[in-house]
């Protein structure tokens, strides 16, 4: 599953560099499939919606920082753990359960966002 950032954030920012899928924004910034991911131009992702990779996306939260959960992997292929709990000084990242994908699903999304890493 994904991980969200709970209301309990205090917005330190730490969380967000840590992220290898650059699936983690500051509160009211638009996102990007695209961004930090080799996606570019329309491509259909893993669950088969297609997207504008490149298109500004609206923000998930306004008031703290968010996890897109189509980027998320749980850190999968790249660490043990999500690395934005492990650097979470308020330990507010925590399982998504509205977003629950398997290993497998979460490491073929992975290879899908990185297929050269």
């Amino acid at each position: 599953m994904a991980i969200i950032i709970t209301d309990e954030c205090i917005n330190c920012g730490a969380c967000e560099p840590e992220c290898p899928n650059t699936a983690i924004y500051e509160g009211a910034d638009d996102w990007r499939y695209k961004d930090g991911t080799s996606l570019d131009g329309t491509v259909v992702l893993t669950n088969g919606t297609e997207v504008d990779a490149d298109e500004a996306q609206e923000p998930i939260s306004d008031e703290v920082y968010y996890i897109v959960p189509d980027k998320c992997t749980e850190c999968k292929g790249f660490h043990d753990e999500p690395q934005c709990a492990a650097v979470c000084p308020v330990d507010c990242c925590v399982p998504d359960d509205d977003h629950e994908e398997t290993e497998e699903e979460l490491l073929a999304k992975q290879k899908f966002m990185h297929p050269d890493g």
